[in-house]
């Protein structure tokens, strides 16, 4: 969420800004660990429909962030100044929205802040993930191998991203060119031929009327049925962005058939690796529980390794708590956590089961991306059948009549 904020420095200097960040008390702490007194802070008015869309379109993609990432690794890996190599990387960005980041960064840096810091105050750029990795580093000296590291992170979810909607633009198109093409026929040629049947006296099958009835409608009322989609998709956005339509929607999607072992297992690899590397570099298990829940990108799992980690706080084990969500985290994970709680070696267990389960989505996928294709052809051949049979009939019908 974005805010706008008054506050004063130490030496009583008034400064006005806005500060992305995850929710009110997170932007506290963030102007608080700049030595800024808050005056107010207060929610920044949501823009007009063309800024949001403006805003779509100019966001940071997670292929941005790869590159950068991984650019400012190598950078780092070649000893250049961390100024410098901010500098660098602002002239070689193309994202308008991350090139303006990095150079407010470079400038930050310039003022004494660390980079955890001014990565805080870009919240809707950073996720607390990355920020948190980072704040780790400065504290270990590991700011190179902890930026390959979140590269080689974000290069995998981008891979997995990619091989999902590159699997889904062959059946849009086709689901597309189907829709046209039906819209056409029941549009255009079956309102036409419609009077030969009725002059004949041929009976009409009731499939084909459907088709037609429906063909007129779209004729007669298709700035009707365009307006009440937009408005739909309007409100269905509207609530999908509250806190309750998330909450549905990811619902949703761990009830569907496939799709749900899919996302369990994605989401299970990104609670490992998260946790994992986040103990490794020394952030406390309960706090890396709730950073790891803003990564995996589900309500569902954020609001419960929440409670997980309030269960850790009160002195639970973390393998115990897991082990009451045996719906959302398999048994395979919490007795592989307690292996690692009684051992002392909880990131090496996790690095397994994070290990085991990116093998379990890799195989997923790739069976998933064999049997789109032909599924779709034979739901589309089905469909392209009845569509022309709608047609076939009548006129087998009216030749009966010769």
């Amino acid at each position: 969420m974005k805010l706008n904020y008054k506050a004063r420095t130490k030496e009583g200097e008034l400064q006005v800004g806005s500060i992305e960040a995850a929710s009110r008390e997170a932007a506290i702490n963030i102007l608080s660990s700049h030595d800024l007194f808050i005056l107010s802070l207060e929610e920044a008015a949501k823009g007009h429909w063309y800024d949001q869309l403006m805003a779509f379109l100019n966001r940071v993609r997670s292929k941005d962030m790869m590159v950068f990432t991984r650019q400012f690794a190598t950078l780092l890996s070649a000893q250049v100044p961390l100024g410098e190599a901010l500098r660098t990387l602002q002239k070689q960005t193309e994202n308008a929205i991350l090139k303006e980041t990095v150079f407010e960064i470079a400038s930050d840096i310039d003022a004494g802040l660390s980079l955890s810091q001014s990565l805080e105050k870009y919240g809707n750029v950073f996720s607390p993930f990355y920020v948190n990795m980072v704040r780790s580093a400065e504290v270990t000296g590991r700011m190179e191998q902890t930026m390959n590291f979140l590269a080689d992170y974000i290069e995998k979810e981008v891979g997995i991203t990619s091989r999902i909607q590159n699997a889904m633009i062959y059946p849009a198109i086709m689901i597309v060119l189907f829709i046209v093409v039906a819209g056409v026929m029941a549009a255009v040629v079956l309102p036409r031929v419609e009077p030969i049947f009725q002059e004949a006296g041929v009976q009409i099958p009731l499939f084909t009327q459907i088709i037609i009835g429906g063909g007129k409608f779209l004729a007669s009322w298709w700035w009707a049925v365009v307006i009440a989609i937009g408005v739909l998709v309007g409100f269905l956005v509207d609530y999908l962005r509250t806190d309750e339509g998330r909450i549905v929607f990811d619902e949703l999607l761990l009830r569907i058939p496939v799709i749900n072992g899919l996302l369990k297992r994605l989401y299970v690899t990104r609670f490992a690796e998260s946790v994992s590397v986040l103990t490794r570099g020394g952030i406390p298990i309960a706090q890396g529980l709730e950073i790891a829940g803003h990564t995996i990108g589900s309500v569902i799992y954020r609001d419960m390794l929440h409670q997980v980690a309030e269960d850790v706080r009160r002195g639970e084990l973390m393998s115990q708590s897991l082990a009451k969500q045996e719906e959302y985290f398999p048994p395979l994970v919490s007795q592989m956590v307690a292996v690692g709680e009684s051992t002392g070696k909880l990131d090496d267990l996790l690095d397994k089961v994070a290990s085991f389960y990116t093998n379990e989505v890799d195989g997923m996928v790739a069976n998933l991306v064999e049997l789109i294709q032909p599924v779709l052809m034979i739901v589309i051949g089905l469909l392209v059948g009845a569509l022309f049979a709608s047609i076939l009939v009548p006129i087998y019908n009216l030749l009966q009549t010769f």
